[in-house]
């Protein structure tokens, strides 16, 4: 596990998600649709939503990891398929969102840090982040780019949210061997 704020130290346990916790799950991610940046969605998901995601995520044998401290959902992350059309099959793209409250402290950094590790371990070679509000979601940027991911574009006012224009930034890193090698 990459470095945590020592006040967390030896408290952060990341896991897999189970279907229990699609409650807190959607709970987090509802305050950043609501108040956040980062999320073009509008109206947070339901729990029962959040389950179906989480069910075709796993189902599909892409990883769902979940940060916990003193046991509470406080974050997680998610890998899947970048786009649906077959040439893209060795291409993921992350989502990642921890609680307001734990921002800046590691915990975003560790959890990203453990889904690349699964993540080449499987067959896939490059890894896409699409980063909600561009140049204005600092700490996104920080956190990929610490983690190999370099700018490779961005989409100009491609959203409109909570009465202004948002861009997105998208950031990429290789797996594995990335394009180095043919895949097998």
């Amino acid at each position: 596990m990459s470095a945590v704020d020592a006040e967390l130290g030896a408290e952060i346990e990341i896991r897999d998600a189970v279907p229990d916790d699609a409650h807190a799950i959607a709970a987090l991610y509802a305050w950043h649709v609501l108040n956040g940046r980062a999320s073009f969605e509008e109206v947070p998901p339901s729990v029962d939503e959040m389950r179906t995601r989480m069910k075709k995520i796993t189902r599909d044998g892409f990883p769902w990891l979940v940060a916990l401290y003193r046991g509470i959902i406080v974050g997680y992350c998610y890998a899947s398929p970048y786009r649906p059309r077959p040439a893209y099959r060795y291409t993921l793209e992350e989502s990642i969102y921890v609680d307001a409250s734990m921002a800046g402290r590691g915990l975003g950094s560790a959890l990203l840090a453990r889904l690349i590790d699964i993540c080449e371990q499987g067959p896939w070679r490059q890894m896409v982040a699409v980063i909600g509000d561009g140049n204005n979601n600092t700490g996104s940027l920080r956190l990929h780019k610490k983690h190999g991911f370099d700018v490779v574009g961005q989409l100009r006012s491609v959203g409109y949210k909570l009465g202004d224009w948002r861009d997105t930034v998208i950031m990429q890193r290789p797996l594995n061997d990335g394009d180095w090698t043919l895949p097998e």
